[in-house]
């Protein structure tokens, strides 16, 4: 498969951009240092870092799915799923941090979760790859599941 410099770059970037963009409008990391937090919780420097990691690695599966030549409604279905957690994943820390609704937010990001599944279950369909970069996408958001249920109930 030859690579679409242009796509890759632009699958890559929107993620990022929809990461950082709900990043600056949350204020994210100023207040979870002021939360009373459950056991297991990472210092706040963990939580950018990894979601860069996770925004490249489902940029990368979305080019993925995008260039892979599937049939045309398979890889429109898959990528709407892709879209609509990126918005969900967009306003889980507007509603968590920003408006600081911990148990909202909550049931935001169990209907997240599901959407991520759903996501990767389509990929799945259209790229093996595709589908395995985006588990520890769902692994995090599980563990971010335990910790805003810690901090809906001890704030």
């Amino acid at each position: 498969m030859k690579t679409n410099r242009k796509k890759l770059v632009i699958c890559l970037a929107i993620p990022l951009a929809v990461g950082g963009l709900a990043a600056l409008l949350s204020g994210g990391m100023d207040t979870y240092q002021t939360l009373n937090q459950p056991p297991l919780s990472p210092p706040g420097w963990v939580f950018p870092v990894v979601w860069s990691i996770l925004y490249l690695l489902m940029g990368y599966a979305s080019y993925r799915i995008l260039t892979s030549g599937a049939d045309p409604d398979a890889i429109r279905k898959a990528l709407t799923f892709y879209f609509i957690q990126l918005i969900l994943n967009f306003l889980w820390p507007l509603v968590f941090f920003g408006l600081q609704w911990y148990f909202v937010a909550f049931i935001l990001l169990l209907v997240l979760w599901a959407f991520i599944y759903l996501t990767l279950y389509f990929f799945g369909k259209i790229d093996d790859t595709a589908q395995t970069l985006l588990i520890p996408y769902l692994l995090w958001v599980t563990f971010a599941g335990y910790l805003n249920a810690g901090v809906a109930l001890l704030n």
